[in-house]
């Protein structure tokens, strides 16, 4: 049983403003007593704030609902009551908050520590002393708090890596991503072993640092439910390079250009964002391959214009070179993402 979990529902209820109060003043020796009553305090928000301590939702599968506290009442001699203490709920980085029923986006948690305000609590109502006037010395009545807000949401997780490792069951990836990485994800010689996605940090030498993404085999028909696949294609959107492994070594059914088309297929029927990012094509277990799939699936790499690398994870064979070329590949990456938001930046402030 996996502790992965990537969506939940959550139920959401700020904190109702606390009532004004009516009150006079009382003291002895002051011969016109006005009115002194305070206002009530306001209530508590339910925030939500990203945490990259955090790997999972597994947490709110277990605590679905979230109430922030009420502000008190309004006193007399003009004491405001307290504020109501808000409610935090903490989520991994790369959560998005949609709505329930349209599943609209509300949020993206895209980096740690961003924090938003799902519900906003109840403003505190006026206590009488607010309403006192030259012509109404004496007032009588005071304002009830605001009521808060109460939502239904859904929360996604999805992780934030820099390349996604995609292919058929046993084509590789576990055992890619637990030798170039400090990742140790379950390696065994049958499929489906990877239950749950596994991030592993690769730090190439003279080059900067990236992160993969092991998503779980996928099979045909995973746009429709089918093996682990669907359950995690969603993890690969947000990943700004794909690297495609397949296994040359006959060890995977079938023929490995037909077996490529086949899972690209299911990321275009899935998402058409999926099958336009950078990929490249890495054939795996070369220490053992069968040389006629090797040629094939090169030569299908050259004709349609995909990068090629044959690797062994087991020797080693090809790593180097594959892990600078997708170090660099991420770092040109980061910096036209960056050139495009300066640029924004410029036109919103030139008007």
């Amino acid at each position: 049983m996996s502790n992965f979990i990537d969506r939940v529902k959550i139920y959401v209820k700020s904190g109702h403003g606390g009532p004004g109060c009516v009150a006079f003043r009382r003291e002895a020796y002051v011969p016109k007593g006005g009115p002194s009553g305070g206002d009530g305090g306001k209530g508590g928000d339910v925030v939500i704030v990203a945490d990259k301590q955090l790997s999972t939702l597994i947490d709110l599968k277990y605590q679905q609902n979230y109430w922030a506290e009420n502000g008190e009442q309004g006193r007399g001699k003009q004491q405001t009551g307290a504020d109501g203490k808000n409610s935090i709920i903490r989520v991994p980085v790369g959560t998005l908050v949609c709505d329930m029923e349209t599943r609209e986006p509300i949020i993206d948690m895209d980096e740690d520590g961003k924090w938003y305000i799902l519900a906003k609590g109840g403003r505190g109502g006026k206590g009488n002393a607010f309403f006192k006037s030259a012509t109404n010395q004496a007032p009588r009545h005071a304002q009830p708090g605001e009521p808060g807000e109460e939502f239904t949401l859904f929360l996604e997780l999805k992780l934030l890596a820099d390349v996604g490792l995609v292919g058929f069951p046993n084509a590789g990836k576990s055992t890619l991503i637990s030798r170039i990485s400090a990742a140790k994800p379950k390696i065994a010689d049958y499929p489906f072993t990877t239950l749950t996605p596994v991030l592993g940090v690769v730090k190439p030498e003279n080059r900067k640092g990236f992160v993969v993404a092991d998503i779980p085999g996928l099979i045909e028909n995973a746009h429709r439910g089918a093996g682990l696949g669907f359950e995690f294609l969603g993890h690969v959107e947000r990943t700004s390079i794909l690297l495609h492994l397949v296994d040359v070594s006959g060890l995977v059914p079938g023929d490995p250009v037909e077996n490529f088309k086949k899972i690209n297929n299911e990321l275009e029927l899935y998402s058409l964002d999926l099958i336009k990012k950078y990929m490249a094509v890495a054939a795996t277990k070369v220490d053992a391959a069968v040389p006629e799939q090797l040629a094939k699936l090169r030569d299908h790499c050259r004709t349609e214009g995909y990068e090629f690398f044959p690797i062994s994870s087991v020797t080693g064979e090809g790593l180097d070179h594959l892990l600078r070329f997708l170090a660099d590949k991420v770092e040109e990456g980061r910096m036209l993402r960056e050139s495009e938001g300066k640029g924004r930046e410029a036109v919103i402030e030139g008007g």
